[in-house]
Parts: structure tokens; sequence; C-alpha cells
């Protein structure tokens, strides 16, 4: 596929003489595995992440050279599973916040979007956006903050990208709760530098009707189940989905189709057809409460739940939370997608989205990140985890 081009943007695979090359220092200082240099500017260091290449399932070069930078800071406790780390202070401060970031990237385009490119004020290439200036602030912090005000762990988590079965803070939720025991977590996923509170819940559901097959030349012997589905079509097209108010943040619902099948032949009448229905809802539901909407819409079908996953209350009635707002100084507004907050919910720990990059170039071929968004994510963190 011919790269995207966005309003604005530039080809990933552009180079031209506005090029330039991020300078290499401390990146592969031997023969052997990757290393990091945590003290180089943010931006650079950001470059250096993107750099060591990690599609899902391939992260342990990169979870190496990241667990060797944090265990050289002697401030921070380092523990590792898979090619999970988990580091945090043990200051005995009053309270401890979470800082969580994802090291894979979706793969790499053809030609590769990698190595990264310096253009005027973005950084192009694989992972600038999805999430590396968001890995590579936490990393910064890390070497820079040593005395933070409140305790940190730092979260540095693999296979985000790919199947929820693989999903390394998953795995951590599953495993080793404890180490992500908080008052209160910031993701940092891309959210063009504002802050997103919690985010929606998720589920999709097959709806089925059922007919009897005949021949098509003699329908009147059978019963056409794609005709029964179009009251289902019609009742989404007439949904008119709610925008729920949680904890002050605007959560805009959604119910649409998102797939239809039936039919086995060009000449048989279909006795099967199923719509699948994906819900989008605010986390004032539950998975289940959201399910039994669906089930009361259609009552009558046969309706079966898919995947769901809860959505996230932001918390922002909690002091870490007002704090983190407050040091800032941003607006915050809701997040219309699903994100890993809602892992952090599930164990009682508030959740924010904050990180550089826009969302919407997230996985194209033409990935970058004003390089101001991922200076000013680090300030406005550091202001934070100092004041």
């Amino acid at each position: 596929m011919a790269p995207r081009l966005c309003d604005g943007g530039v080809r990933a695979a552009d180079v031209s003489s506005e090029t330039r090359r991020i300078p290499r220092r401390s990146m592969r200082e031997d023969a052997g595995m990757a290393q990091l240099d945590l003290t180089r500017d943010v931006v650079d260091l950001t470059a250096d992440l993107c750099d060591i290449e990690s599609v899902s399932h391939g992260e342990q070069e990169l979870a190496d050279a990241v667990e060797a930078a944090l265990r050289a800071l002697p401030q921070l406790r380092v523990d590792r599973d898979g090619n999970t780390i988990v580091a945090r202070t043990d200051l005995g401060r009053a309270e401890r916040v979470v800082l969580a970031g994802h090291l894979d990237t979706v793969p790499l385009t053809d030609p590769p979007n990698l190595p990264t490119r310096r253009i005027d004020d973005l950084l192009v290439g694989r992972g600038t956006t999805d999430m590396k200036g968001g890995v590579a602030v936490q990393l910064a912090l890390a070497a820079t903050v040593a005395e933070p005000t409140r305790d940190i762990t730092f979260v540095f988590y693999d296979c985000e990208e790919i199947d929820e079965e693989f999903n390394g803070l998953r795995r951590i939720v599953a495993q080793h709760p404890e180490w992500l025991a908080a008052d209160f977590a910031v993701l940092l996923e891309p959210t063009n530098g504002g802050i997103e509170g919690g985010c929606k819940g998720t589920l999709r559901v097959d709806i089925a009707t059922k007919g009897i097959s005949a021949h098509s030349a003699r329908p009147w012997n059978g019963h056409n189940a794609i005709h029964d589905a179009g009251p289902v079509l019609d009742k989404l097209a007439a949904y008119q989905p709610e925008t729920v108010t949680v904890d002050g943040l605007d959560y805009h619902e959604a119910l649409n189709a998102v797939g239809i099948s039936g039919g086995i032949a060009g000449n048989v009448i279909p006795d099967r057809c199923v719509v699948t229905v994906n819900y989008r809802f605010a986390p004032n539901k539950t998975g289940q409460e959201a399910y039994a909407h669906v089930c009361s819409l259609f009552s009558g079908y046969d309706v079966s739940l898919g995947d769901c996953a809860d959505g996230a209350r932001p918390g922002l009635d909690t002091a870490a939370a007002q704090s983190f707002v407050t040091a800032l100084g941003l607006p915050v507004t809701a997040k219309e997608g699903w994100t890993d907050v809602a892992r952090f919910s599930a164990l009682g720990v508030p959740a924010v989205n904050f990180g550089p990059g826009d969302p919407n170039l997230a996985h194209t071929d033409d990935e970058r990140c004003p390089v101001q968004q991922i200076t000013d994510s680090y300030d406005a963190l550091r202001r934070w985890l100092t004041a």
C-alpha cells in the first residue's frame, strides 16, 4: 500500500535535503546488546528506541536494553516478567503513581519506515507516535528525577498491539498485581499532548437470524434468513446513542454493525445470517450491563456475546488525579476509545491517558511525532513529579 499522506505531513519514505539523521550515540557500543543512554535529549532517546526494532513478539532486544539502563539507576528496584519491565522507587512517599507504556510496535512497512528521520520539527518513523515518544519520556524521567515528591512505578510492557492474550500488562495484572499497586496511573499513549480521562468499554455481539434452506428457484419452500436481518439493520440505523457524563467528562456511546455473513451458495436460500455489532459504552456501565442493554434492544433475537472489555472511570475526584491535572494545567477530555487504563481501573487505580503524538497517525506508513510534544510531555510530567 502506498504511504498515506496526511495534511501538512510527509511520507516516511521521503528523503530530502531538509532531512537529517538523528546522531547515534551509546546505541551499540559493542557488537552485542543494544545499549541506551538515558541522559540523551528525550527526542534523540525516542529515535534510539524506535531504531531498536520491536514488532510485537520481537521486543526482547529492546526489553534487554531498557532493563540494563534501569538497573544502572541506584534509586530503582527492577523486576522483569518475560519482556515486561517494572521499576520502582521506594522512598516512603505518601503517594505512589504509575507511568506505563508498551514497548512493541505494529510491523514495519515495505520498504521499512526505519531508521527514524528528523524532518524539520517532526520525528518520522515506526513507533514515533505509538508509542516510543511516551516510553522515552518515562525513561528520561527515571534517569533525571531521582528524588520525586511521590513514589513512581515505571511499567514497560510487551505485546500491546496484538491479541489480548499476549498483552504484558494483562499478564502482570494476573500474576503480579502488587507490582501495580498505586494511587494513580498515567498511560503514555499518544493523546496529542492532552489529557484524556478513563476510557469507554467495548463489546461485540453476534445477532443471528434463522431461516430454512431451499433452492433459490423455489424460494417458497424455504425462508430467507438474510432478509430477516433487515429489521436488525433498521434498528441499528435508527438507534440514537447516548452521551453520558462520568466524573465531569462526556463519553459518546456508539452502536454499529461491523460485519454481516450468511449464505452458502448462489442457488441456495440461506438458512442463517449473522450481524456482528460493536457497542462502545460509557464507563458508568459494566460489560454485563452493556450486554444486557444490547439484548434488550434486540429482544427476540439470538444475541451471543463475543469479546467484552469494561471501560475505566477517570477518577478525577481523587486527590492524586486532581494534583496531576493542576500541575499540568491542561484541559481534560474523555478517551473515546478503549485503552489499557481499563486494566488499572480494574485494580482500583484511577488512570488517565497522556502522551506525545497524534493518535490518528498511529500505525500509518508516514507515522511521525512533533518533537515539541515529546519535550513538552517530559517537562509537564517532571513538573508534576517534582512539585
